[in-house]
């Protein structure tokens, strides 16, 4: 269907529907009727083109202000229609609205885009001709209650313009919360209505108007959680523990695919079938021309073949009563229409069967706890507590990679691949149930049904942190948009506003996402708030301490007085006497030790304690590590250690890993991390 533009005198009618004001006004189809629709309004009065072609008339000269006369109202009649044409040529001209002039107010936008993987969203901010390049907005996912209009409106920058601002009044606040929640019933509620635009609604000390609107109607738009959702059931986590493997493509001859996967089955502590109609045996196992040929039951089949063949093999799978199909063969919907249509016929399979499947065009699973690795990776990661799920096969490999040289360990990896029946969704569920598992990383790309997506976030992530490195930052797509909306609310803005909504911590960069996972997989995950102690023997990072905290949103609490005159009992006079707490570049173990155990006993000041060290003659990391390891236990606030430089440091660094304390070797990527988990649980609403 084509996309049907509703402006002018239709657009207000639909406002009135929905309690949305806006100024009286008129239609005029000549310069006569123009003149005497503004005589009857009342001077002065405002003229705009209403052409289905040109959503933004101000750039097309469509708008003319301020008219005081009849003469005016004549005039800029002619100069609009000469303008529209000018500026697109052939343009549908359905006529010139006349409207009373509003008085000046502040300027705001409250727009609406319909989002492929979460439906339909909510755009506000700052309004007017410059809204596409001061970009100051917020989001929400429908439904709106007032509450969350309410954190919409104080999200942006120019909050302080509706408090009041040096002098100026406050602006009517609870009128905006009300047009807001009204805005999102007029777009839940309204059939093809897929993106909108008020802009600018004017906000007043009391009351408001909106000035100018733009309406897109698409009756061929579904949000796709309605259309993903209940594709097919959940998947039973049980299959993720198979007591069988078969691996279909098995090989010995170097440097297959197969050769490297045989060669880790090889280890499975259960049962493990080759499958390789044309060798007898692999790595001492018998192997097998078919799946049927295979005498006892398979769990898990794990097929590396050419794309051609797998709807085959899978049909054999099926027959066979296989639970899970991870299928590594690439070849299907990435390499256009006949590989989607090879992608189907198994998905089918899979449906007639009630066999699941993982891909295709993965890299596969991995439970280094269950002892089974299905990858053709040359690395098999250490076991861990860390689930990562990714849908980038290239990605996870290096990622295994850097985490072995740091000696991070997972207790699931799952390569999603092209998702044609086994979801994000279900991966989640698998780590919600896995015992193991005590914290989630994921790299997206598109999750397909964001709805579900929240409502299991929002259920997992208060027992098992999940944290999100969303690709697509830089996403051009959405730039040729037509209203501001669409270019403001772009998928990716939609996506990190689902991950606050839902508990979810955005990381920008895998060190990030998996220091916040190291960090909350801990007993005791979240910080219980934002305020911040920070205890060094460095000056100058004291000073930075303070930068990077206002940066990313923590609170250097005040020392309360009780506790400056107990650091005075041992610290030199000529310590800061403030938060961040400088124990001064001399200090000894015992200076360390004191000033911990004095924020211990008097932790109800502060949630989170970062201790910022640098290499010292005075100083044995190792045992500062321990120290830090002991505080840990004795307090149910978080210990944040820092320990900044190299070869000198990396002993303490080990310790504290060994006891699952996650450490840094900067002080910026700690409050960069700190700040990100503080933000999502006060998003979420789980902190004070």
């Amino acid at each position: 269907m084509k996309k049907k533009v509703l402006l002018g005198a239709e657009g207000y009618r639909l406002l009135d529907r929905f309690g949305i004001p806006h100024p009286k006004y008129g239609l005029a189809h000549s310069e006569d009727e123009a003149a005497g629709i503004a005589e009857n309004l009342g001077f002065p009065v405002v003229m705009k083109v209403i052409s289905p072609d040109i959503i933004h008339k101000s750039d097309a000269g469509g708008v003319v202000l301020d008219i005081g006369s009849a003469g005016e109202a004549r005039e800029a009649y002619s100069r609009i229609i000469r303008n529209s044409l000018s500026a697109v040529p052939g343009a549908l001209i359905e006529g010139v609205i006349v409207e009373k002039s509003a008085r000046p107010g502040l300027e705001i936008l409250v727009g609406g885009k319909t989002d492929p993987a979460f439906g339909k969203t909510l755009t506000f901010g700052t309004g007017g001709t410059n809204v596409s390049i001061y970009k100051d907005v917020s989001f929400a996912i429908l439904p709106l209650t007032p509450e969350k209009a309410k954190k919409m409106i104080r999200g942006i920058s120019a909050f302080p313009l509706i408090r009041g601002y040096r002098g100026s009044k406050p602006k009517d606040e609870a009128e905006m919360v009300r047009i807001l929640v009204n805005a999102a019933r007029m777009f839940g509620e309204t059939p093809g209505l897929s993106e909108f635009d008020i802009n600018p609604l004017r906000l007043y000390e009391e009351g408001a108007c909106a000035i100018d609107t733009a309406f897109i109607f698409d009756e061929s738009t579904v949000p796709a959680a309605q259309v993903v959702r209940g594709e097919n059931a959940p998947a039973d986590t049980g299959i993720f523990s198979p007591s069988s493997i078969a691996l279909v493509g098995a090989s010995e001859k170097p440097g297959k695919v197969g050769t490297t996967m045989a060669e880790k089955l090889a280890k499975f502590p259960g049962e493990f079938y080759p499958v390789n109609p044309t060798d007898d045996e692999i790595f001492g196992f018998k192997c097998y021309q078919s799946v049927m040929d295979i005498p006892g039951s398979v769990d898990m089949a794990v097929i590396s073949v050419p794309a051609p063949l797998v709807p085959g093999i899978a049909k054999e799978c099926g027959e066979k009563c296989v639970k899970i199909a991870v299928i590594i063969s690439a070849g299907f919907r990435e390499t256009g229409e006949e590989g989607a249509k090879i992608e189907d016929i198994i998905t089918e399979t899979g449906k007639k069967y009630g066999m699941r499947i993982v891909g295709p065009n993965c890299l596969g699973l991995i439970s280094p706890c269950k002892g089974y690795d299905t990858t053709f990776l040359p690395i098999t990661p250490l076991p861990g507590n860390i689930a990562f799920i990714s849908q980038s096969g290239a990605l996870l490999n290096a990622v295994i990679d850097w985490s072995l040289s740091y000696g991070l360990g997972y207790s699931l990896v799952a390569s999603v691949g092209n998702q044609c029946d086994l979801k994000f969704t279900d991966y989640l569920v698998w780590a919600q149930s896995d015992e193991n598992t005590r914290a989630i990383i994921m790299y997206i790309e598109d999750v397909g049904d964001g709805r579900r997506f929240m409502e299991l976030v929002s259920e997992i992530s208060p027992e098992k942190p999940v944290v999100v490195i969303k690709a697509g930052s830089s996403d051009k797509g959405h730039l040729a948009a037509a209203s501001h909306t669409g270019s403001l609310a772009g998928s990716h803005e939609i996506y990190i506003e689902a991950f606050k909504e839902c508990g979810a911590i955005s990381a920008s960069s895998i060190e990030d996402a998996f220091y916040s996972a190291e960090f909350l997989a801990h007993r005791k995950r979240y910080p219980k708030g934002g305020r911040v102690v920070v205890l060094t023997n460095a000056g100058g990072f004291a000073v930075l301490a303070s930068d990077y905290a206002e940066k990313y949103g923590l609170n250097i609490i005040d020392l309360p007085t009780d506790v400056k005159e107990k650091f005075d009992g041992f610290l030199p006079s000529y310590w800061s006497r403030r938060n961040p707490v400088d124990i001064v570049g001399d200090a000894r173990m015992d200076r360390f030790v004191a000033a911990l155990d004095l924020l211990c006993k008097n932790e109800d000041f502060w949630d989170i304690c970062v201790v910022i060290s640098i290499p010292s003659n005075n100083i044995p990391f190792e045992q500062l590590a321990g120290e830090i390891i002991k505080k840990t236990k004795e307090t149910e606030k978080r210990l944040v250690p820092v320990f900044v430089g190299g070869e000198e440091m990396k002993q303490g660094r080990d310790t504290l890993t060994s006891a699952g304390i996650p450490s840094f070797d900067e002080p910026e990527t700690a409050f960069r991390v700190m700040g990100g988990i503080v933000e999502s649980r006060h998003v979420s609403g789980d902190l004070q």
